[in-house]
């Protein structure tokens, strides 16, 4: 299956949402947020879904809002980017070896998509996934994101359960779970940056 089309017509109330966002913003991206990044991968990282002023509005992930902000300061910090992370999809950064992708690729209601449309929207986290023939390691941002990936890879999460900091290996796959960068989880120290950081050193030094 191909990635979803600008106006991918699967999930009605996203559908719905895209529609009420392009009309009162018509400016902005406002559609399925590519992946961005190297794209010939070792480390994919998967997020929940576009943010509806971040991606949704610049059209690259995690691009625009605070969960960018972190992510992207933490793959400079190991010398994953080169550029500048200025918050805009032509700002000229490049990633080296990572690729960023979403379990959900349209704009949900208050950043919580259904679960309907998490399954709609796995195919294309599948299509994704096949077309990356180097992938070894996966960081997945929350449990939305860890649970749709380990579907994604033929598992059950029942089998693999979420945990900061947690490892699994599934096939030829390791996955290392951390906590959304979400503005709300930095804030209420549910996630600091140097735990953050620490999920980014465990894959590079298992790599190594």
């Amino acid at each position: 299956m191909q990635q979803p089309t600008r106006d991918c017509p699967l999930c009605p109330r996203l559908v719905a949402y895209r529609a009420t966002n392009r009309e009162e913003n018509p400016d902005w991206y406002n559609g399925p947020a590519p992946a961005f990044g190297d794209r010939n991968p070792w480390l994919l990282i998967v997020g929940l879904a576009p943010g509806r002023t971040g991606a949704n509005r610049t059209g690259r992930p995690f691009t625009g809002d605070w969960a960018g902000d972190l992510l992207y300061q933490t793959l400079a910090r190991f010398g994953l980017s080169s550029g500048i992370y200025a918050a805009h999809a032509d700002d000229g950064l490049s990633l080296h070896g990572v690729m960023i992708t979403n379990a959900v690729q349209c704009a949900p209601p208050a950043n919580k998509p259904e679960p309907s449309e998490i399954s709609q929207c796995a195919p294309f986290l599948k299509a994704q996934i096949a077309t990356l023939p180097n992938l070894t390691s996966l960081i997945c941002l929350g449990k939305i994101s860890h649970d749709a990936t380990v579907r994604t890879l033929g598992a059950k999460p029942s089998a693999f359960p979420f945990s900061h900091g947690a490892v699994h290996k599934i096939g030829d796959k390791t996955l290392y779970d951390s906590y959304h960068c979400s503005r709300y989880n930095t804030n209420t120290g549910r996630l600091t940056t140097q735990m953050f950081e620490d999920v980014f050193a465990k894959a590079l030094a298992d790599r190594a």
